[in-house]
């Protein structure tokens, strides 16, 4: 295939002068995808604003070229670049919550996209102002859209996966969780036809029906347009489904190139090797995953020699003197001293000063219930008119019951919208419940006075989804973490809080340095780990998690995950998880709980449910999970959308979209039917056998 955007010797530097981006080159072709790996901030999303010409103040290209088609990107004059820029080349960025404009509605958002690039410009009837020197379209006074644009809008948020489009193109930003925004986002990248699209984590907010729905979309978008892809992920299940050929990225420099079948049968780079062996594992039963010790260097301190050195188990003297130089081997390009001349000789298995692994002792399953939680239900109003009259309401939960022992982990799983974050607020008291009973400790939750409720806060922490919304910008990482630790009282005197600030930095794989900036200097993973940290600072016993690993790359993500479980077992701390990672339900989650639109439908043990999964439901979400390995089977393509909580389908809620649905499925909610073990199961096809068994 035709080669459509080459990267040649780039380099980025920052104002200080040191590169961040130090002699990058791949090239893209048409139809195929091109994944980019690395932890996070390794210079993956600089390269690509790079691409793009979106680099912050101050950060400039020092070198290098960008070839799209015939022309330079990086010499283009602005005029013509904005031409560019979400046409034939567009983004799909990292982080959504800050990329959508919070003052315009989705469809106006789309719109503008549409008339820009949209193609016939007759029918769209667009005014095009001069901002700037680029050309911008301008929507009507009266802020209305044309009815074919408007369609169109309906039709990209449909794709991707956005139950009820026709009122969400009216909404703003802010009503949308954060899986929604992140798919408005894949809609306005798709909408101008790009040749090349960038995508920074594109589904890093995603539940994996709807991942599986986007990655369908965008091969299906590749075969008929032969767009070109940029990948930028930390999901290896992602990148073994998608990418034809994959780099792996480390400090600033690229450190291996194959294709996906080399790269992942036989990894080369010590690197490469680490990051596939921190994937969370049930097989790995009680033993810790493999993190990689250290940080990721920072731009003004790399190390002499090979960069990677100072957390690489197989470094010898020479790797700490020279930097490695690019060679090819078997058709793969690494950049390491095991495959030169000198390096020929040293033993391929040696892992100097690697400590053996060690194992968590298993949870007491008869632990005392620390949250127990019945028929809770959160219910938003539905008003309209000029008296503002509640005409419905949302049921977002609608009747969750579960419990939470001492030292365990419960997940929570379902769809992006089906109503887990609402629920794990709910319990917090973030979010007044409409109804139900959360008794944490033994004592009742809601109805509780400002005061009393404060008190039992300190036990109760949140991990939010969103670590850039829910950290303080105006904050140095050192006040964030000491003003919950100050108002209730935690670690002492000043001088003593900042002993325990550092030791919490360290845990969550940060330096204890790093508590004198601001979170807009971290990158997303490292800004969740703050986020972490200042939820541990207070001695909580109960962690609601809310996609704490999200934002993470496969090798933090493994850090955090065995913090969580040591500290699980060295404080006896329970953990609430909210996820659509079920990878790590099935290495972290003693039990699990399957949620659909405000309730749940399927719960037991982790290896009960993931092992022989028994709901339609759960059956679609499983089948829908990326693997590694390649393995995939058929996924069970559900009809249609998730309903609106807002009108909930009678019957079963998940009739609409279920291949098996009955008669009765729609016209009476299942009662619950255990099924063997811990299993417990809402359907009727589960109700009827066992009746059918008592005949």
């Amino acid at each position: 295939m035709s080669e459509i955007l080459g990267v040649d010797g780039l380099t980025v530097r920052l104002p200080n002068g040191a590169a961040v981006v130090d002699g990058v080159s791949f090239a893209l072709r048409r139809g195929e995808t091109f994944a980019l790996l690395g932890e996070s901030g390794c210079g993956k999303s600089v390269t690509a604003l790079s691409l793009m010409r979106l680099l912050p103040d101050g950060v400039r290209v020092a070198g290098g070229a960008v070839r799209l088609g015939d022309s330079d990107v990086l010499t283009l004059p602005e005029r013509e670049m904005c031409a560019v820029r979400g046409g034939r080349l567009a983004m799909i960025f990292q982080e959504p919550g800050l990329s959508l404009n919070p003052v315009l509605t989705v469809g106006r958002q789309i719109a503008e996209v549409l008339e820009l690039h949209g193609g016939d410009q007759a029918s769209v009837q667009a005014e095009t102002v001069e901002a700037g020197g680029c050309s911008r379209a301008r929507l009507d006074q009266s802020g209305e859209v044309g009815i074919e644009v408007e369609q169109r809008c309906i039709e990209l948020l449909t794709q991707v996966g956005i139950p009820d489009a026709p009122r969400r193109i009216h909404e703003y930003p802010f009503q949308l969780s954060g899986g929604m925004k992140q798919r408005v986002m894949i809609a306005m990248a798709l909408a101008g036809a790009p040749g090349v699209l960038i995508a920074d984590e594109p589904t890093t907010a995603l539940d994996v029906t709807i991942q599986a729905q986007v990655l369908q979309l965008l091969r299906d978008t590749q075969a008929e347009s032969g767009m070109a892809m940029l990948l930028i992920t930390h999901d290896l299940g992602v990148v073994a489904e998608m990418a034809h050929q994959v780099a792996v990225m480390y400090a600033g420099q690229i450190v291996e190139r194959a294709s996906r079948q080399q790269l992942f049968t036989q990894p080369l780079h010590p690197y490469t090797r680490k990051l596939f062996a921190a994937l969370p594992d049930a097989r790995r039963g009680a033993a810790p995953l493999e993190a990689i010790p250290g940080n990721v260097p920072t731009p003004d301190a790399m190390p002499p020699g090979c960069r990677f050195a100072p957390r690489c188990d197989r470094a010898w003297a020479l790797c700490h003197e020279r930097a490695p130089e690019w060679r090819e081997v078997d058709g793969q390009g690494v950049r390491c001293h095991l495959y030169a001349p000198e390096g020929a000789g040293r033993e391929q298995g040696e892992a100097a000063g690697a400590a053996e692994p060690g194992f968590y002792p298993a949870p007491d399953s008869r632990s005392h219930t620390l949250l127990e939680v019945s028929n809770l239900q959160v219910h938003f109003p539905i008003r309209r008119g000029v008296l503002q009259r509640q005409v419905g309401v949302v049921r977002a939960v609608d009747g969750v019951s579960l419990e939470i022992g001492a030292g365990r982990t419960l997940a929570l799983v379902g769809e992006s919208g089906c109503g887990k974050t609402t629920a794990g607020k709910a319990m917090l008291q973030l979010i007044a419940p409409t109804a139900g009973s959360v008794r944490f400790g033994g004592q009742e939750l809601i109805g509780l006075s400002a005061q009393a409720l404060r008190a039992q806060r300190a036990g109760m922490q949140m991990v939010f989804q969103d670590p850039y919304a829910s950290l303080n910008p105006r904050m140095r990482v050192a006040e964030i973490l000491d003003e919950g630790m100050a108002a209730l009282g935690v670690g002492g005197d000043s001088a003593a809080r900042q002993g325990l600030m550092d030791a919490l930095m360290e845990q969550v794989g940060l330096s204890a340095a790093a508590k004198w900036r601001y979170p807009h200097e971290f990158s997303g993973g490292q800004r969740q780990r703050i986020a972490i940290a200042r939820a541990l600072a207070v001695n909580p016993q109960l962690l609601i998690c809310d996609e704490p690993t999200s934002a993470l790359d496969v090798s933090v993500q493994a850090q955090i995950l065995n913090l969580l479980r040591a500290l699980q077992q060295e404080l006896e701390l329970s953990y609430l998880f909210i996820t659509h990672n079920l990878a790590v339900v099935e290495y972290l989650a003693h039990e699990v709980c399957v949620m659909y639109l405000g309730r749940i439908v399927e719960r037991g043990a982790t290896a009960e449910v993931l092992g022989a999964p028994r709901h339609p439901y759960t059956q679609a979400l499983l089948s829908a999970v990326p693997r590694v390995d390649g393995g995939s089977g058929q996924v069970i393509r559900l009809a249609g959308e998730m309903p609106s909580p807002a009108h909930p389908p009678q019957g079963c809620h998940f009739h609409p979209r279920c291949p098996q649905a009955m008669t009765i499925c729609r016209e009476t909610y299942p009662g619950e039917t255990a099924l063997g073990g811990t299993q417990r199961v809402h359907c009727h096809l589960y109700a009827e056998s066992v009746g059918r068994a008592g005949d």
